[in-house]
């Protein structure tokens, strides 16, 4: 969809306790804040549902590495349904097969209240600054995922356990299998935990990218426990419960 549909969707009247953003001012506040952290948006996109209530955009930002097979992007999302809170979320894009994951959610330090449209640039700069973290946190994970073998019986493991915990479907175990078995792309031929995680995101690709934050950051809690380079508090419980929930 194009970004200049997004000024012609009518934000709801604001209340004592309740002030909507405006979807297209929250991009423009996020694009003037990577700018000023020195960060380049080279490609973006953006979407709507629920009748223009809820917002989510994709933004592919340049992350300095030649030759690299992924690039960082920023997911971006907001509602005048008060369905979710506005918030913003690291996240990767694979060149070979276009595969987003995103992990490292940054959740804007206040809801829409009574002042946040006087305070937004302040509050989309303070998130925009810690995404720079996240993105390294990725970049180290995907190292990591890139150099660790995986055998048959660990994948098929990591699948299920996958299943439980809300990151992929009943209806999605054996085309993600598939993808192990089968992979098209030579940079996944290796047997590695970042040929398992791209057969997830293959699969999870025609997921709606409401619910994909959610799934793609359980998914990676789950591998990196695999790996042992788990960080955070929140356990795969946590993570099942909450997935369940916004199901």
């Amino acid at each position: 969809m194009e970004r200049t549909a997004l000024d012609s969707v009518v934000t709801p009247v604001a209340t004592a306790t309740w002030q909507p953003i405006p979807h297209l001012r929250l991009v423009e506040q996020v694009e003037l804040a990577l700018t000023s952290c020195r960060f380049h948006v080279v490609n973006q996109a953006h979407s709507l549902s629920a009748g223009g209530s809820r917002y989510f955009g994709l933004m592919q930002i340049r992350n300095g590495r030649k030759e690299a097979d992924y690039a960082w992007v920023l997911g971006l999302r907001n509602s005048h349904d008060k369905s979710f809170p506005a918030g913003i979320v690291a996240g990767t894009q694979v060149f070979v097969c276009d595969n987003l994951s995103f992990g490292g959610e940054v959740k804007f330090a206040r809801k829409h209240t009574r002042f946040i449209q006087r305070d937004l640039p302040f509050i989309v700069a303070r998130a925009i600054a810690r995404l720079g973290e996240k993105w390294q946190t990725q970049e180290r994970r995907i190292a990591v995922y890139k150099d660790r073998l995986l055998n048959d019986s660990e994948a098929h493991d990591l699948l299920v356990r996958a299943l439980l915990i809300g990151a992929i479907g009943s209806r999605t175990v054996l085309p993600v299998l598939d993808q192990w078995r089968n992979t098209v792309h030579n940079e996944f031929a290796p047997r590695t935990v970042w040929r398992l995680f791209n057969a997830f995101t293959e699969t999870l690709k025609g997921d709606n990218l409401m619910f994909l934050p959610k799934r793609t950051e359980a998914l990676q809690l789950l591998l990196d426990r695999h790996v042992g380079i788990a960080e955070g508090d929140r356990t795969l419980t946590e993570i099942a419960m909450a997935n369940a929930i916004e199901a």
